[in-house]
């Protein structure tokens, strides 16, 4: 088995990014009170029903996160000169949301004490750390390029209450009216998952109470109709790493969750395009090298996995066991207004939104559902499948490409999704094949009257403070198909075949 690979020829840019991530700072402002005033006597005691003592109440039920605004969207325009830059930057406000919400996650018992605990210790230097890691972002663009103006909005985060999803009753009693008590997670599996930040068991729906909701643009007469599939297994060579090329290049643990990986075998932080080039792969087909790479999906039952200690693992709240696909299909399909061209070699793909949970749904993608079900998709739930069906994950890429970059700053200017109803790329975009990545798992399906107890809820691996939410679901690509395979690929779809 292999975990968290790693090619021993990266080891002289893996120092190197060690030294650079010792070196991003802090400092700069005091975040100004999360909280509003309402509900404080005239003697300043918080009532009952103040947002600080909601809060207080949500960090007991396990049932609060931190909502950060995502600078990325904001950078359409970085120079190259700036990008690596710019990239471990991103990566360091991931780290410190992350390293925030772990010490949320620690101090419950403080928050409840003390209705100011929260902002004088957790969401102060928060922003203090963002304000100082955001202006060193845009310093660096405008060293060689007008410098963005109104990203320092962006360093100020919020307490969020995921809701009382947990099933606890008012003042963060448990069912059983028992205290869960701060750290006590593990022992208190009704404090919404193994420890604590999800799933939920409102999370969770019935797919046979689903209506069935999949439509289709109507195909014109120039459509594409051919499909090209790609066997690369289903990760069998257990090839897992928290790290992601796409959005944190040369940044160990970048993804903070755990990733399955099919296809290139060379994939890492540190991976650049001669590593993909020259990378051995797990397609049949050798001339497809592409990288397939998604978060695992595991089962909360307890299992103490090689991550179970880990950054990306279980020191990031992502528990249990992984489970591996039973079933990996990965289809290219056509247009429905025109026909595709060829894919850029080396160009880099990511669908859905991996903080949906916080940053909300523009950029969700996911789609769950169950086998024989498959005519009705959930974006915000997990679905419990009837005996007899399996859970599938289906990930549709983007299929319109600009005609020029392989990437962009933010990692979705250079692609777009065609329109729902005619099936047509925005203007000045050209139609290429679309990636349709599904993926089959054979687990039952949890328990929800006594919160995953009997039979385990199954999450998918996320950023820590996106509590394992099902709307975060997302999928990565990167083409390294050779050129020949890739005529292949398009000759086959723009004639209306089905080729392998």
């Amino acid at each position: 088995m292999r975990h968290n690979t790693r090619k021993r020829s990266k080891t002289t840019r893996r120092a190197i990014a060690a030294v650079a991530a010792t070196a991003l700072g802090a400092g700069g402002l005091v975040v100004v009170n999360v909280y509003a005033s309402a509900g404080e006597n005239g003697s300043g005691n918080t009532t009952k029903s103040s947002p600080r003592n909601q809060i207080g109440q949500a960090m007991a039920a396990g049932a609060a996160t931190i909502d950060c605004p995502d600078v990325s969207p904001r950078l359409r325009q970085v120079p190259d000169s700036a990008r690596a830059e710019v990239d471990r930057e991103l990566a360091s406000l991931d780290q410190q949301v992350a390293d925030a919400y772990q010490r949320l996650r620690n101090s419950a018992q403080a928050i409840r004490q003390d209705g100011d605990f929260a902002d004088n210790a957790i969401m102060g230097p928060l922003k203090a750390k963002r304000t100082a890691t955001i202006d060193r972002i845009a310093i660096a663009i405008g060293r060689t390029a007008d410098r963005p103006q109104g990203l320092e909005s962006l360093a100020a985060c919020t307490l969020q209450a995921a809701g009382n999803q947990a099933g606890t009753g008012e003042g963060g009693e448990n069912q059983n009216g028992q205290d869960p008590g701060p750290g006590n997670e593990e022992e208190n599996p009704a404090n919404s998952g193994q420890f604590g930040n999800g799933p939920f068991a409102a999370d969770f729906v019935d797919i046979t109470t689903v209506q069935p909701d999949v439509s289709s643009p109507q195909t014109q007469q120039n459509a594409s109709l051919g499909k090209f599939t790609t066997d690369c297994g289903v990760n069998e060579n257990k090839l897992y790493n928290s790290d992601n090329i796409i959005v944190a290049p040369g940044v160990d643990n970048g993804a903070h969750h755990t990733h399955d990986y099919v296809g290139n075998q060379a994939n890492d932080a540190f991976a650049g395009d001669e590593d993909f080039a020259g990378g051995e792969t797990s397609c049949q087909n050798q001339g497809d090298k592409s990288s397939y790479y998604w978060p695992v999906l595991r089962l909360q039952d307890g299992t103490k996995e090689f991550d179970a200690d880990q950054p990306g693992g279980g020191a990031e709240g992502n528990t249990g066991r992984i489970l591996t696909a039973s079933q990996v299909t990965l289809e290219y399909v056509g247009n429905a207004s025109s026909k595709v061209v060829a894919m850029p070699r080396f160009l880099r793909i990511i669908t859905g939104d991996a903080k949906a949970f916080t940053n909300g749904t523009a950029n969700a993608n996911a789609a769950w559902s169950c086998t024989g079900f498959e005519d009705r998709q959930l974006t915000d739930k997990y679905p419990t499948c009837p005996e007899g069906s399996s859970v599938v994950r289906t990930s549709k890429f983007q299929s319109c490409w600009d005609g020029r970059n392989t990437d962009s700053a933010n990692h979705r200017a250079h692609v777009a999704f065609t329109d729902p109803k005619t099936g047509a790329c925005p203007t000045g975009f050209k139609a290429i094949p679309q990636l349709v990545q599904r993926l089959v798992y054979d687990v039952d399906a949890p328990s929800l009257n006594d919160n995953g107890r009997s039979s385990a809820f199954y999450a998918v691996d996320g950023f820590p403070e996106q509590m394992h939410k099902p709307i975060t679901d997302h999928g990565d690509f990167v083409n390294v198909f050779d050129e020949q395979l890739m005529n292949t690929m398009v000759e086959c779809i723009n004639t209306g075949q089905e080729c392998r």
